[in-house]
């Protein structure tokens, strides 16, 4: 991947974005504990500087003046100036022990300069000053320590900043190629479908991301159109192989006609032949149209709550005098619970039912049972039109919902071979599954209809 088009990648510029809000989340969060820390250092130094206080002071009794220069004296000794200040000055001013110099100090906590002290340090001192006795003692502290532990923490700070924004670079990085990658493979994959390949499909990486979610519907619509074209060039040659035979029976109809007229002779009979042939071709040509609207989804607009035990039952009464004019049987199998409800268009639901009763009455033998039914199964209700005829072969069951696509391929028996194709549409709008299944003999065609 080139870098300039790195730097340009959205993966990139959110993998940046997210990491500057990082920084500057950390950069805040860590000024609020330093100031925390260094409210809280502060704070110990003063309980510190209390505390040595009180001890030094708890030596002093009453006209007994020794025991807290003698204490002075000793913690001026084991300290540093530098480092711990220890001062007892008498009334008058004047020192009395202690490891700095005598100063003006006012009661209380302060700061002071260490320069006040006769110190050479250049941070400030830390005092309480405070009368025992009628006497002035100081205790203080340096700043030193404290400093020291605020410098190791702005370093520990300024270090972890570079790591983040290192960490953010590379990170970002990284997944930007990864993410770059999955969003080339996209674009790979959309660049040879245009250009004519439309088995093409975008890999899967399984992760369950919002890639790969995007991925599945982006494949399952080139799918759909895939399936449309092949669709489209199916129905262009079988409409050229169809209608050919059709439209030359018309024509060498009329060139009978013709020649009827030039001998004189009636033509009536070849005007209703020429006619009837017209009215096939009109037939075919509707219902191709038919299944376009339906493919197209105009109907969903007309969905509305439908009992689909009432659409079959209705088909059923219908049919069951046509089967006997048959001699066939036709049965509605009794329902186990009510009512079945699905989002549909009745008008379409009724022709589904009816093309696939009148497939079974008009391509199954004699004394052929067909039976109609209706169960629930784990949120489908499953819509069965089962006969005791010849069947479809196994190899033959996914191609007959092709458009004009026949088993005759002699084409002597009724039908345009769009019957099932018409079927399929009406399935595939109302978001139900079409399955053709063996019943040896026989044939069940079972559809899954999803429950409103």
């Amino acid at each position: 991947m080139h870098r300039g088009r790195l730097l340009r990648s959205t993966p990139f510029r959110l993998a940046l974005s997210f990491g500057l809000f990082f920084i500057v989340a950390f950069l805040i969060t860590g000024l609020v504990a330093y100031g925390l820390m260094k409210r809280e250092l502060a704070r110990s130094l003063d309980v510190s500087i209390k505390d040595t206080y009180s001890v030094v002071a708890s030596t002093f009794s009453a006209n007994d003046l020794e025991d807290l220069v003698a204490a002075v004296s000793t913690y001026s000794t084991l300290k540093r100036p530098e480092d711990q200040v220890f001062l007892l000055l008498d009334p008058q001013g004047e020192k009395l022990a202690g490891n700095v110099s005598a100063a003006h100090i006012e009661p209380g906590l302060s700061a002071i300069p260490a320069a006040q002290l006769g110190l050479e340090e250049e941070d400030p001192i830390r005092v309480m000053a405070g009368s025992v006795g009628g006497n002035n003692l100081v205790v203080g502290q340096s700043y030193r320590e404290i400093d020291r532990i605020e410098q190791i923490a702005l370093m520990s700070f300024s270090w972890a900043a570079i790591i983040i924004v290192a960490t953010v670079v590379f990170g970002g990085t990284l997944l930007a190629r990864r993410t770059q990658r999955r969003l080339d493979s996209i674009e790979q994959t959309m660049i040879e479908v245009s250009a004519g390949n439309l088995s093409r499909r975008i890999p899967i990486v399984g992760r369950g991301d919002d890639i790969d979610v995007v991925s599945t519907h982006m494949n399952q619509a080139l799918a759909r159109l895939s399936g449309l074209v092949e669709g489209m060039r199916q129905v262009s040659a079988d409409i050229a192989h169809d209608l050919k035979t059709p439209l030359n029976r018309l024509g060498l109809t009329i060139e009978q006609s013709l020649q009827r007229l030039d001998e004189s002779k009636d033509v009536e009979d070849l005007m209703f032949d020429a006619r009837d042939e017209i009215a096939r071709i009109n037939a075919t040509f509707e219902a191709l149209l038919r299944i376009s609207q339906i493919e197209a989804g105009a109907r969903k607009t007309r969905f509305k709550a439908v009992d689909l035990w009432e659409v079959m039952t209705s088909v059923a009464e219908i049919y069951t005098d046509v089967a006997e004019d048959n001699f066939q049987t036709l049965k509605l199998a009794p329902l186990v619970a009510r009512p079945c409800i699905i989002n549909g268009d009745r008008e379409l639901l009724t022709q589904l039912f009816v093309n696939l009763v009148e497939n079974a009455i008009t391509h199954c033998p004699r004394d052929t049972t067909i039976i109609m039914s209706l169960t629930y199964e784990a949120g489908f209700y499953r819509a069965c039109v089962a006969d005791s005829g010849i069947g479809i072969p196994e190899e033959e069951r996914e191609l007959v919902f092709r458009r004009l696509y026949r088993l005759d391929k002699s084409r002597t028996t009724p039908g345009n071979g769009l019957g099932l194709s018409l079927v399929k549409a009406i399935a595939d709008l109302h978001a139900a599954r079409i399955a053709l299944e063996d019943r040896s003999p026989g044939l069940r065609v079972a559809l899954y209809f999803p429950k409103a």
